[in-house]
C-alpha cells in the first residue's frame, strides 16, 4: 500500500471529536483508512430512541454515537427514522446495525445534527462497528455493507487500537485550496 496525499492528516468529526491521525492508503482499486477503534459500552437506553428509529432495537450501546443493534438485516433496512427525534438525542448520530444476510454485518448511520440525515457510507461509524462485531463474531477481519439507499461495501480489520476500513470510493469533487 502507498500513502496518498503525503500520508496522515487530521480530520474533525462534526465538532464531536477527532479521528486523530487518519492515514489514507491505496490498495489496488480500493482506498484504505486507518482510524482509531472506539469500542461501544453499555449505557442507559435513551427513552426516545425506539420512536426516533421507528423500530425498537434489541440493544443500545454507546461509543462516540449510539449503536442500535437489531436482530436481522431486514430490520435495519426497514427503519423509518424521525430525524427531528434523532437530532434531539445527546450524541451526534445513531448507528443502526444487524448481522448481514450476505455479509458479516450491515449498518445505516443517521446524523441530522451534523446536517447529514443519512450518510451513504460512513467511515467514522465503523470505528465503533468493527470492534463491536469483531468481539461478537470472534474474528478481526469483517465484510460490512452499509445499506443506505446508495450503500457500499467495506472490508474491515481490527488491529488492536486501530481499525482498517477499505472500499471503493467515487470521486465527486476535485479542487484546489489556496492559503494566504
Amino acid at each position: 500500500m502507498r500513502a496518498l496525499g503525503g500520508g496522515a492528516v487530521t480530520t474533525l468529526l462534526g465538532g464531536a471529536g477527532t479521528l486523530g491521525d487518519l492515514a489514507v492508503t491505496r490498495d489496488g482499486d480500493k482506498l484504505c483508512l486507518d482510524v482509531p477503534a472506539w469500542a461501544p459500552a453499555d449505557c442507559a437506553r435513551p427513552a426516545t430512541i425506539d420512536a426516533a428509529l421507528g423500530r425498537a432495537p434489541r440493544e443500545v450501546l454507546r461509543g462516540q454515537d449510539y449503536l442500535a443493534v437489531y436482530e436481522r438485516e431486514e430490520d435495519v433496512r426497514a427503519l423509518a427514522p424521525r430525524m427531528d427525534q434523532i437530532a434531539a438525542l445527546d450524541v451526534l448520530g445513531v448507528i443502526a446495525t444487524a448481522p448481514g444476510d450476505s455479509s458479516d454485518f450491515v449498518s445505516r448511520f443517521f446524523a441530522p445534527r451534523a446536517g447529514v440525515p443519512e450518510d451513504p457510507v460512513t467511515g467514522s461509524s465503523h470505528c465503533t462497528l468493527v470492534p463491536y462485531w469483531a468481539g461478537r463474531l470472534g474474528r478481526d477481519r469483517l465484510r460490512a455493507l452499509q445499506v443506505s439507499p446508495r450503500g457500499g461495501e467495506l472490508l474491515c480489520e481490527l488491529r488492536g487500537p486501530r481499525v482498517l476500513i477499505a472500499g471503493r470510493a467515487v470521486p465527486f469533487m476535485e479542487g484546489l485550496i489556496e492559503i494566504s
